[in-house]
């Protein structure tokens, strides 16, 4: 079980440990879980934006979006990379998002080669899509915005210092996240896209 949870509003809550791979001999913080799966990105932190991964190493296909979740979550959690079968109160249908997510793939090769918007704002609409379909259990944004930093630094720019703990209800950035993740959803990417070339 888990002890202490405090439940983030906007976020995936932790409330199903089925899943996770952590030795079952005790209860587990939420904190304490938080920093196994920092831990668990930092590997792939380190794989992806180290250096400018070239098209090879992050294709941005849709077998490559599960295989970048597992690669975030897979020492954790045994539901990294594997979409999910439960409807969430955030997120698209669960059926329609292997669909949505190869179109999201689809959408950004095309946004590239016709040159469609800037580095900066193909970013951001990769980033606010995938959190938007949510396409697996958990740590749906995380994901998001390492794919986002990905794609940056992969088109020679430095990638965003998001300060994962904007996951915590203390910190005062996370309204201004929030926001303007809504604001994208309604067609309105300004704001979303000044944090894109802004460190936090």
């Amino acid at each position: 079980m888990i002890e202490n949870i405090k439940t983030v509003k906007h976020s995936t809550p932790i409330d199903d440990i089925s899943g996770l791979m952590l030795p079952k001999n005790r209860a587990y913080t939420l904190k304490e879980i938080y920093v196994k799966e920092a831990e668990n990105i930092a590997m792939a932190t380190i794989k992806y934006l180290s250096h400018i991964p070239v098209k090879r190493e992050a294709p941005f296909t849709y077998e490559w979006f599960l295989k970048l979740h597992f690669e975030m979550f897979g020492k954790v959690w045994q539901w990294a990379g594997k979409l999910r079968q439960a409807e969430l109160s955030i997120g698209i249908r669960a059926y329609l998002i292997p669909t949505e997510l190869k179109k999201l793939s689809d959408d950004l090769h095309y946004w590239e080669e016709n040159k469609t918007y800037d580095i900066y704002e193909i970013a951001t609409r990769l980033h606010h899509k995938a959190v938007k379909i949510h396409p697996f259990q958990n740590g749906n944004g995380r994901w998001g915005r390492m794919l986002a930093n990905i794609y940056l630094r992969q088109n020679g720019l430095m990638p965003v210092k998001w300060q994962e703990e904007l996951l915590a209800i203390e910190n005062p950035k996370r309204n201004d996240y929030i926001k303007a993740l809504k604001k994208a959803d309604e067609g309105d990417f300004a704001e979303l896209i000044k944090m894109h070339q802004n460190t936090f």
